[in-house]
């Protein structure tokens, strides 16, 4: 049996959990200064780029991993190509980060249009996780347009759990100054959730955690926190032995594998607790593929997004979800 006082040493330190936070706290830093000073969107951010061959791998396929790339095919002499470009320039500042667009000249990257199989121009695809998925062809109505961009947002988030960064127009940062950062009011409760987690008091780290995200559900480090005490809480009464068993002689048992693939992420074994996951998923269907994709998304919360094995094992979802 697991000892019931379980570390996560060897998967997620909470330095790493506490990293994360910063980490986004200090982008969003930057994003509002650079729109209250005017200056130049910082790489990554900008809602509307040209693409081309050289450019398609890091600008759209790695992009596609953290935000939904729309990607427009369109041609100078294309007219219907006119009508539609202003009309996505306002969508993407409308959706403020949800997506962003990429537009590819078809008579500059001619192989970019053969391997989407574009017919004609212009013609809209989106790419989510390395996966392309055709949108719509020709200059639709914008309200149409909205339509197919609601879902594509919606499915990016609820299958493969990738949200775009929200990013301010400059002119409504001019507007509205910049607040000072406030002070952190969760410190003092996130301090006593980790230090609860570490001791392996888990109950008392789970609702510490969730009192947090009461207040303020977007905060990374109480998400990145809750995970990781829900995943030990799962794991501290199993017999690895036997649930490894388990899962070796019932492949096609959705809950064995779960419970697997949980014991591989906390022994640190990530690839293989995304690949047993992925595998569970492509074997599955209806209710057992929705329970293995979940808490496939729910491990990813404990990695962390910007993870190469966490970007890795998305691709390999949109690849047996599409």
């Amino acid at each position: 049996m697991q000892p019931r006082n379980m570390s996560m040493s060897g998967v997620v330190d909470l330095a790493a959990v506490k990293a994360a936070g910063d980490a986004k706290q200090k982008a969003e830093q930057a994003r509002a200064e650079a729109a209250r000073t005017g200056a130049a969107p910082v790489s990554g951010t900008a809602l509307v780029f040209e693409v081309d061959e050289a450019g398609f791998q890091q600008e759209v396929l790695q992009r596609s991993n953290e935000v939904p790339v729309v990607v427009v095919f369109w041609a100078e002499w294309c007219q219907p190509c006119k009508q539609l470009a202003p009309v996505m320039e306002r969508l993407a500042e409308e959706y403020a980060g949800k997506f962003v667009v990429a537009r590819i000249d078809v008579d500059a990257s001619p192989m970019l249009a053969q391997q989407f199989g574009v017919q004609g121009v212009p013609a809209v695809f989106a790419v989510v996780a390395g996966q392309p998925i055709p949108l719509f062809q020709g200059a639709a109505p914008q309200s149409q347009i909205k339509q197919v961009l609601d879902q594509l947002v919606q499915a990016a988030e609820q299958q493969f759990g990738i949200v775009g960064a929200p990013v301010e127009a400059a002119g409504d940062a001019e507007e509205q100054p910049v607040a000072e950062e406030p002070a952190g009011p969760y410190d003092a409760l996130l301090e006593a959730a980790n230090q609860a987690l570490d001791s392996g008091d888990l109950g008392g780290a789970i609702q510490a955690y969730q009192n947090v995200l009461s207040d303020d559900p977007a905060n990374p480090e109480a998400k990145l926190g809750l995970a990781q005490a829900e995943l030990l809480r799962r794991v501290q009464d199993l017999d690895p032995q036997a649930v490894r068993k388990e899962a070796a002689e019932q492949p096609a048992d959705v809950a064995a594998q779960i419970r697997a693939a949980d014991l591989d992420l906390v022994g640190g074994h990530v690839e293989d607790a995304f690949a047993r996951l992925v595998d569970a998923v492509r074997r599955t269907a209806g209710d057992d593929r929705e329970t293995a994709r979940l808490r496939l998304l729910e491990l990813f919360e404990v990695i962390g997004a910007d993870d190469p094995r966490v970007i890795s094992a998305r691709t390999a979802l949109a690849r047996v979800l599409f």
